[in-house]
């Protein structure tokens, strides 16, 4: 980058005042940049507003022509949209902002909440499964939603129908929290837009997207991320082989989280993946008791952002050859980072930029989970 950069050696501290504030919210709308690369700034730049005042020319270092940062009118805009539906933008580093997420590698730099924010600072398990749930699966998530609830823990899902409906209904007044896959404003699916309300006085609503986005099938793997990132340990009631609710036990075991699963009938395509997580090594749930025992170790989390170390000077012609390289070994399907680094026998300081410029001139994408994939 420049000369006017930071020590690396500090965490990075959430903003203080209304402009700090806005500046994150600008860095991280900013097109191109994802979460990882608002990091990656931050830690570059130690400050968004000395972020953003570089970006432009980061973005034609990298080839891209024309780029213009998000406007402070439309960040303040939508931080006003916010404030008019009641909701708070919160920030990483922030004495209220979710504890496990910090776990994260691809942890949101702010959240939109809304509803009881004490609910982050509770005991939280994620329960999860099918949209067309059976009758004896709701019974059975409605079941351990009230033993759990009583016992003292928050509920955490994602507003979706079916399980996800039936949970959030039965743990409304033991503490449920709604991991939504659009703007914190936008309910989706309309039929649960009742429950949503309910939640957002009695429970908690949460969204990492711009106030007013409308979901689409990309935004349910990010949202899927936070339910496990959040809980303790995730419940899954009844998925098939190729479901929502798999993809977000995957992140569950990547996040170091515990993935406890409702058997089902063989004969029963909804339950093949929960089948398939028991047979792999997945904990068996009969009832709430199973879930306690399994989720009793207290666990400790780190609010710092470890930083990565500074990066050694390379010759452009080093940097054209590393360039060549990263895109040889990406392709359309995601590997992760450490991985991408192994491959290379490379360090995180020496493939930190490249990939930055990478990720800000499209060629390179960053997936839910930070896995990373070449864009064709």
């Amino acid at each position: 980058m420049t000369d006017e950069t930071y020590s690396s050696n500090h965490p990075l501290l959430p903003p203080t005042s209304e402009d700090d504030r806005v500046a994150w919210l600008r860095l991280l709308r900013s097109r191109r940049v994802g979460i990882s690369t608002f990091y990656r700034l931050m830690d570059d730049y130690r400050s968004a507003q000395v972020a953003l005042e570089h970006l432009p020319q980061i973005a034609q270092d990298a080839g891209v022509e024309n780029y213009s940062v998000f406007s402070e009118k439309a960040a303040r805009a939508e931080m006003k949209a916010g404030a008019q539906f009641g909701a708070r933008l919160i920030f990483r580093g922030d004495d209220i902002y979710p504890p496990a997420l910090c776990d994260l590698n691809d942890a949101p730099p702010m959240l939109w909440v809304k509803g009881r924010i004490e609910l982050l600072r509770t005991k939280t398990v994620a329960m999860v499964g099918a949209r067309n749930a059976s009758s004896l699966g709701t019974r059975m998530a409605k079941f351990l939603g009230q033993e759990l609830g009583a016992a003292g823990w928050t509920i955490v899902s994602g507003l979706a129908r079916g399980i996800d409906a039936a949970v959030h209904t039965i743990t409304l007044d033991t503490g449920t929290i709604a991991v939504l896959g659009g703007g914190i404003d936008v309910f989706y699916p309309t039929e649960n837009r009742a429950l949503a309300e309910h939640i957002a006085t009695k429970g908690l609503l949460i969204s990492e997207q711009p106030m007013g986005l409308q979901p689409m099938a990309r935004h349910f793997p990010m949202r899927n991320r936070l339910i496990s990132g959040l809980a303790r340990g995730v419940i899954v009631i009844e998925a098939a082989a190729k479901s929502g609710s798999l993809i977000t036990a995957r992140n569950a075991l990547d996040q170091g989280r515990d993935v406890l699963v409702v058997p089902g009938h063989p004969f029963d395509a909804r339950a093949s993946g929960c089948n398939m997580l028991l047979r792999d090594g997945a904990t068996l749930v009969r009832h709430g008791e199973d879930v306690l025992e399994a989720l009793e170790a207290p666990q400790q989390y780190s609010f710092d952002i470890p930083a990565p170390p500074a990066e050694q000077k390379r010759s452009l012609h080093e940097t054209s050859q590393l360039h060549q390289q990263i895109l040889n070994r990406l392709s359309t399907s995601g590997i992760v980072e450490d991985q991408l680094i192994r491959d290379l026998h490379s360090t995180p300081a020496e493939i930190s930029s490249v990939l930055l410029n990478m990720e800000l001139s499209g060629e390179v994408e960053r997936q839910a989970g930070g896995l990373l994939s070449r864009r064709i």
